[in-house]
Protein backbone atom coordinates (compact mmCIF):
# COMPACT_ATOMS: atom_id res chain seq x y z
CA UNK A 1 0.00 0.00 0.00
CA UNK A 2 1.39 3.43 -0.91
CA UNK A 3 1.92 5.95 1.85
CA UNK A 4 -0.27 9.03 1.40
CA UNK A 5 0.01 11.83 3.90
CA UNK A 6 -1.78 15.09 4.49
CA UNK A 7 0.03 18.41 4.02
CA UNK A 8 0.86 18.83 7.72
CA UNK A 9 2.39 15.44 8.52
CA UNK A 10 4.47 14.66 5.44
CA UNK A 11 8.18 13.90 5.74
CA UNK A 12 8.71 15.80 2.43
CA UNK A 13 6.79 18.93 1.49
CA UNK A 14 5.86 20.39 -1.87
CA UNK A 15 5.55 24.16 -2.24
CA UNK A 16 2.58 25.68 -4.07
CA UNK A 17 4.97 26.90 -6.83
CA UNK A 18 6.33 23.40 -7.35
CA UNK A 19 2.85 21.86 -7.36
CA UNK A 20 1.66 24.40 -9.93
CA UNK A 21 4.64 23.72 -12.25
CA UNK A 22 4.31 19.94 -11.90
CA UNK A 23 0.58 20.13 -12.72
CA UNK A 24 1.41 22.24 -15.81
CA UNK A 25 3.95 19.67 -17.00
CA UNK A 26 1.71 16.66 -16.33
CA UNK A 27 -1.45 18.03 -17.98
CA UNK A 28 0.07 17.77 -21.47
CA UNK A 29 1.41 14.25 -20.99
CA UNK A 30 -0.52 11.21 -22.25
CA UNK A 31 -1.86 8.79 -19.67
CA UNK A 32 -1.72 9.65 -15.99
CA UNK A 33 1.94 10.33 -15.25
CA UNK A 34 3.30 11.44 -11.89
CA UNK A 35 6.61 13.08 -11.08
CA UNK A 36 9.08 10.74 -9.40
CA UNK A 37 11.89 12.14 -7.27
CA UNK A 38 14.71 9.72 -6.54
CA UNK A 39 18.16 10.00 -5.01
CA UNK A 40 20.87 8.22 -6.97
CA UNK A 41 24.61 7.90 -6.59
CA UNK A 42 26.64 10.32 -8.69
CA UNK A 43 27.00 13.99 -9.36
CA UNK A 44 29.90 16.07 -8.17
CA UNK A 45 28.99 15.68 -4.48
CA UNK A 46 28.21 11.95 -4.23
CA UNK A 47 24.41 11.85 -4.57
CA UNK A 48 22.09 13.52 -7.03
CA UNK A 49 18.40 14.23 -7.41
CA UNK A 50 16.69 12.50 -10.31
CA UNK A 51 13.33 13.83 -11.53
CA UNK A 52 11.39 11.77 -14.08
CA UNK A 53 7.83 11.06 -15.17
CA UNK A 54 6.38 7.74 -14.03
CA UNK A 55 2.97 6.20 -14.70
CA UNK A 56 3.15 3.56 -11.98
CA UNK A 57 3.54 3.77 -8.26
CA UNK A 58 4.95 1.08 -6.03
CA UNK A 59 3.14 -0.08 -2.92
CA UNK A 60 5.81 1.43 -0.68
CA UNK A 61 6.14 4.83 -2.44
CA UNK A 62 5.46 8.02 -0.56
CA UNK A 63 2.74 9.81 -2.54
CA UNK A 64 2.50 13.57 -2.23
CA UNK A 65 -0.57 15.09 -3.88
CA UNK A 66 -1.17 18.82 -3.98
CA UNK A 67 -3.13 21.12 -6.30
CA UNK A 68 -3.31 18.63 -9.19
CA UNK A 69 0.31 17.49 -8.85
CA UNK A 70 1.46 14.05 -7.69
CA UNK A 71 5.02 13.29 -6.60
CA UNK A 72 6.31 9.79 -5.85
CA UNK A 73 9.34 9.00 -3.66
CA UNK A 74 10.66 5.48 -3.10
CA UNK A 75 11.57 4.41 0.47
CA UNK A 76 15.35 4.34 -0.12
CA UNK A 77 15.31 7.89 -1.49
CA UNK A 78 13.00 8.97 1.32
CA UNK A 79 15.74 8.12 3.84
CA UNK A 80 17.85 10.87 2.23
CA UNK A 81 14.95 13.31 1.86
CA UNK A 82 13.21 13.34 5.25
CA UNK A 83 12.33 16.91 6.13
CA UNK A 84 13.08 18.20 2.62
CA UNK A 85 11.06 20.71 0.63
CA UNK A 86 10.57 20.52 -3.13
CA UNK A 87 10.30 23.97 -4.67
CA UNK A 88 10.29 25.47 -8.15
CA UNK A 89 12.35 28.59 -8.82
CA UNK A 90 12.35 30.78 -11.89
CA UNK A 91 15.44 32.96 -11.77
CA UNK A 92 17.43 34.92 -14.31
CA UNK A 93 19.82 32.00 -14.77
CA UNK A 94 16.97 29.57 -15.42
CA UNK A 95 13.98 27.76 -14.00
CA UNK A 96 14.32 24.49 -12.10
CA UNK A 97 13.03 22.34 -9.31
CA UNK A 98 15.10 22.80 -6.16
CA UNK A 99 15.25 20.45 -3.20
CA UNK A 100 15.92 22.11 0.14
CA UNK A 101 17.33 19.12 1.98
CA UNK A 102 18.23 19.40 5.69
CA UNK A 103 20.13 16.09 5.47
CA UNK A 104 22.66 17.41 2.96
CA UNK A 105 25.94 18.43 4.55
CA UNK A 106 27.12 20.06 1.32
CA UNK A 107 25.92 20.52 -2.21
CA UNK A 108 27.32 21.54 -5.56
CA UNK A 109 26.87 24.99 -7.06
CA UNK A 110 24.16 23.85 -9.46
CA UNK A 111 22.09 22.38 -6.63
CA UNK A 112 21.49 18.99 -8.23
CA UNK A 113 23.97 16.96 -6.21
CA UNK A 114 24.73 16.73 -2.52
CA UNK A 115 26.58 14.79 0.15
CA UNK A 116 25.43 13.51 3.52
Amino acid sequence: MSIEMNLDSRPVTLTPRAAKRIAEILKDEPGQPMLRLAVTGGGCSGFQYDFCLDESRSDDDLVIARDGATVLIDPVSLDFLKGAEIDFVDEMIGAAFKVKNPNATSSCGCGTSFSV
